[in-house]
């Protein structure tokens, strides 16, 4: 329930703006502003409590704290490193490492910095003191050539926070970096399987803002020369072969044009012919930013659909295609491609897109000794269906219009797609089902495109008997006067002796038999005339009830093993008239199973009791049939202590 407020708390936030750039959550609710205004008052430095100067802010297995790499390691503090620290010495250039992340630094003063990053859709601003691990009187980790200069050491510590540590930060891909410090959605191409339009995404790249290397066609002896230029961020180091600094191709040049373009000196910017480029090269990374990221008009800017989900096992962890029962429980998303692209030149019809699935938090959980799951996703033509969460008839019908590449262990798998315009069903998976995981899944369209979460709406057709006592069959009448005793009632302790005979009698169902929890919640649940009892027509109730439960649990248990785990469960609360989203399907099953994914017959009574009786208070309170029904702190209480 806990966690549940806590979601609902962070929504909220969301929905009023928070999460922005220019409203960033406060990472670990740390407000710059408040803590700096703390030490000005009581003339102390700062010292994050939050992340230590202390070995496990290093590191847990290669820099943990028996290791040999961090032994000697001290924090140290700017000032005690050089006479005259400087946050950022001389501007920034366009050379500058990360100069994209230096819009998110925040006024630097001693001792304390704040830097915003990118989270899985959601910009967070993290605070940091200023001491740094230091061996012999260095930095360990980045610096900046100028000694006095402490923006990246200070960024790098920002992001180590973020990510738990400073080995939370190893073995991570370049694209990690720039959807973090940019918010971009970064895609990567094999150079030696290159697809033949890739010189037409890098130019589309280009006009939509992307991070990537330039590219330009030059008039070379009567016909246009594809080149691309490229800096390494070393500097100095520069290819030398056809079109580099002092080539002979350039020559060739209209002179006014070679000017332009080129600037013959060691800054390691050069350009090469795009041929070359392919031969030369192993990986193209394109970081294509976001709309809101883009403040120039001169840019096309994609349109941006995110969709933040969650696999739980049992749930909604339904696996890849391998596994049919229960990929379809998988969270499912509707995208609409209304528009094709407009691009006349190229000979194809169709909508462009970009699908990115990231997994979230998933290098924090190193520490425990976990690591990346392995992820994927398929993408179905809806084909007419109505907008319902699709069963798994539906995916043992249809292959999958499109998918990513393969199933990875990495922090996201990306892939770029061409479709007719329509709607279409993306469904993102780990690779085995049961594995739990929290997800954000964007979906980068050149033209506008619309998104929905694929769920079933939540509704109840309870079929209630409304008999009065007189029209009780007599015999039933008999028994349970012979149950009841002289008070004519039946307490939960006498429930729970009737029920436990009941159940013994059933061979072909497994229980342990119903406990004295659930036969007080049956009570009360059923009790309507508040004895804390159950009276001959309540009883009557019950006893239907059962008879029907049974029922439904006999012809969902298809092999006869006189169990039901949590896919037949969803099945099984279909039969009973219940029609409910993936997030209540998570509540009952961390409620009602047990860690084998098992529903005993106990338990599925309690469960559909249960939420017979909510549908029927809610239907109650709910007047006016709007959906809302407020509630005030007793009867929130009361509701939920049931």
């Amino acid at each position: 329930m806990i966690g549940s407020a806590a979601r609902l708390a962070h929504e909220r936030a969301l929905a009023n703006g928070y999460g922005t750039n220019e409203m960033a959550l406060k990472f670990l609710n740390q407000d710059y502003e408040a803590l700096r205004n703390e030490c000005l008052q009581s003339g102390t430095l700062f010292k994050d409590p939050s992340f230590p100067a202390i070995h496990s802010s290093l590191g847990y297995n290669e820099l943990g704290q028996n290791s040999s790499k961090v032994q000697g390691v001290v924090w140290k503090r700017p000032t005690d490193l050089c006479s005259s620290p400087q946050f950022i010495s001389e501007g920034a250039t366009r050379t500058d490492i990360c100069q994209g992340a230096l819009g998110k630094m925040r006024n630097y003063k001693m001792p304390m910095a704040h830097c915003q990053f990118w989270q899985f859709g959601e910009w967070v601003d993290v605070v940091v003191d200023d001491r740094l691990p230091t061996k012999n009187g260095e930095l360990v980790f980045v610096h900046s050539a100028e000694g006095s200069e402490f923006w990246s050491a200070l960024l790098e510590k920002a992001y180590a926070k973020l990510n738990g540590s400073y080995e939370g930060l190893s073995g991570g891909a370049t694209t990690e970096g720039f959807e973090d410090f940019t918010g971009g959605l970064a895609e990567w191409y094999d150079l030696k399987k290159a697809p033949n339009n890739l010189f037409k995404i890098i130019q589309k790249a280009l006009k939509t803002g992307s991070l990537l290397g330039c590219s330009i066609d030059v008039d070379y002896r009567g016909r246009q020369e594809k080149l691309i230029r490229i800096r390494n961020p070393w500097g100095e180091v520069e290819w030398t072969g056809a079109w580099s600094d002092n080539s002979s191709e350039w020559n060739s040049v209209d002179p006014s044009e070679r000017d332009r373009l080129i600037k013959r000196c060691d800054d390691g910017e050069f350009w090469m012919a795009f041929d070359d480029f392919l031969r030369h090269y192993s990986r193209l990374e394109i970081c294509n930013l976001t709309p809101d990221t883009l403040a120039s008009d001169k840019y096309k800017k994609w349109s941006l659909v995110k969709m933040d989900g969650m696999w739980r096992r049992g749930s909604t962890a339904g696996g890849c295609r391998n596994y049919p029962d229960t990929f379809w429980m998988n969270p499912q998303y509707l995208i609409k491609l209304n528009e094709e692209d407009d691009d006349p030149d190229d000979g194809e019809e169709g909508c462009t897109f970009i699908v990115g699935l990231i997994q979230k938090n998933r290098r924090k959980a190193r520490k425990m000794g976990e690591d990346m799951h392995t992820i994927g996703f398929a993408i179905y033509d809806l084909q007419g269906q109505t907008n319902v969460h699709l069963s798994r008839d539906f995916f043992l019908r249809n292959k999958a219009k499109e998918r990513s590449d393969t199933y990875i262990n990495l922090r996201e798998v990306l892939n770029r797609f061409r479709l007719p315009a329509g709607e279409y069903i993306i469904v993102p998976s780990t690779f085995e089902p049961h594995k739990v995981g929290d997800f954000c899944l964007r979906v980068f369209s050149e033209k506008n495109a619309e998104s929905q979460v694929v769920d079933d709406d939540i509704e109840a057709n309870i079929d209630e008997p409304d008999l009065s006592e007189d029209h009780i069959d007599p015999s039933f009448r008999r028994l349970f006067l012979q149950l009841a005793g002289e008070d004519k009632e039946i307490s939960a302790f006498e429930l729970y002796g009737i029920l436990q005979k009941v159940i013994s009698r059933q061979t072909d169902i497994k229980s342990d038999g119903f406990s004295l929890e659930t036969c007080k919640t049956i009570v009360d649940l059923l009790d309507s005339d508040g004895s804390g009892k159950l009276g001959l027509k309540e009883f009557n109730i019950l006893w239907s009830k059962l008879q029907k439960y049974q029922k439904i649990y006999r012809s969902i248990d298809v092999d006869r093993s006189g169990t039901m785990n949590t896919t037949e469960m969803r099945k099984a609360l279909e039969a009973a008239g219940f029609k409910l989203n993936s997030q209540i399907h998570q509540l009952l099953v961390a409620r009602f199973a047990d860690e084998d994914f098992s529903i005993d017959f106990d338990n599925f009574v309690r469960c559909l009791i249960r939420l017979e009786t909510m549908f029927k208070l809610f239907k109650q309170m709910d007047t006016d049939n709007s959906g809302v029904v407020p509630l005030s702190l007793d009867s929130w209480m009361t509701f939920t202590v049931m």
